[in-house]
């Protein structure tokens, strides 16, 4: 098993480029996941770090750990108050209309006993923000950066569906899931602001799934 990469490392903080596929909590059927690698992660400190916020399971790129309690409260505080910036790069299944925009569709987790559950555009929803800009196109797909304002579970991926017209490439609940072996999305950037101190920042590379696709990210 290959090591995790550090994007990132002070006293207070790592961030790590999760590989695709590697989901945070153990899943019930069994398998592996980020709390197996946490012990490797220590990296000298007696705490294993613990994960400030989610990614899903088939998203990549940057996660931010916490090395300590009063560090995963200022973080989770970070996030919560906006004081944090995101860049996502997601591989759309089609073409869009437009270069750039704004989506905002509040969303809601709905649930049914066939398809279990996912998040819908709801006005009584809670509140949901995501700039999007296109950066390529390749042979029907289109390379797009998101940078969401909130941190909704499944946020980027409805807003695609709902605010750009075209699912996520692989995307098994909200497109057909064909095309790829994961939802093609990824965490290529996180700057989260410190009072007081430097802000952590980091950038993941590109994932070789999405350059096997002829994308790159500039």
């Amino acid at each position: 098993m290959s090591s995790i990469p550090i994007l990132y490392e002070d006293g207070e903080a790592l961030v790590i480029d999760k590989p695709a596929g590697l989901p945070l909590d153990r899943p019930r059927a069994g398998g592996r996941s980020l709390e197996d690698r946490l012990e490797e992660l220590k990296l000298g400190f007696q705490r294993a770090p613990v994960p400030v916020h989610r990614l899903d399971q088939d998203t990549s790129g940057c996660l931010l750990l916490a090395r300590n309690p009063k560090a995963l409260k200022r973080f989770a505080a970070a996030f919560e108050n906006r004081q944090v910036e995101k860049r996502y790069l997601g591989v759309v299944a089609g073409r869009i209309e437009g270069e750039e925009g704004t989506i905002a569709l509040s969303l809601s987790k709905i649930s049914s006993a066939e398809k279990g559950w996912r998040m819908i555009p709801a006005k009584k929803g809670k509140p949901a923000v995501t700039h999007w800009r296109k950066l390529a196109e390749r042979g029907g797909l289109t390379l797009v950066e998101f940078r969401p304002e909130t941190g909704r579970t499944h946020q980027i991926r409805v807003h695609a569906l709902a605010g750009l017209g075209a699912s996520l490439l692989g995307d098994p609940v909200y497109g057909s899931g064909k095309g790829a072996p994961r939802t093609m999305l990824h965490a290529a950037g996180l700057v989260v602001h410190r009072e007081g101190k430097t802000p952590i920042e980091a950038v993941a590379p590109l994932p070789a799934d999405f350059a096997a696709l002829g994308f790159t990210d500039g």
